[in-house]
């Protein structure tokens, strides 16, 4: 890709991943679901998560798999506000982007 990804859409993105399993969901499935719209490393998102956590935009929790623990992610009430405020300034933005390239009409 080539546009640089902000801080702020990453979170806007995993948040988005997290938020469509109501029980949450583990670190390696995200950094999958991630890679469908974007290319980002593991290294990568797990600083982004640790940084919804500090924001209380995500909770954690650990359950067993296959003999060792899974870490969960599961978004707050204060992820999902975040994620519905994310979602309009992106369909916003996109939107006049949009425009600009299609070239039908100026901002």
């Amino acid at each position: 890709m080539v546009f640089n990804t902000g801080a702020a859409l990453l979170d806007a993105i995993v948040l988005a991943v997290v938020s469509k399993e109501e029980d949450g969901t583990y670190g390696y499935k995200i950094t999958q679901d991630v890679r469908k719209a974007i290319e980002v490393s593991e290294s990568t998102l797990y600083p982004v998560l640790r940084r919804l956590m500090k924001d209380d935009c995500l909770e954690v929790y650990d359950l067993e798999c296959g003999g060792r623990n899974r870490r969960y992610y599961k978004i707050t009430e204060r992820g999902d506000v975040q994620l519905r405020l994310y979602r309009t300034e992106w369909e916003n933005y996109s939107s006049k982007i949009s425009l600009l390239f299609s070239g039908e009409e100026s901002i």
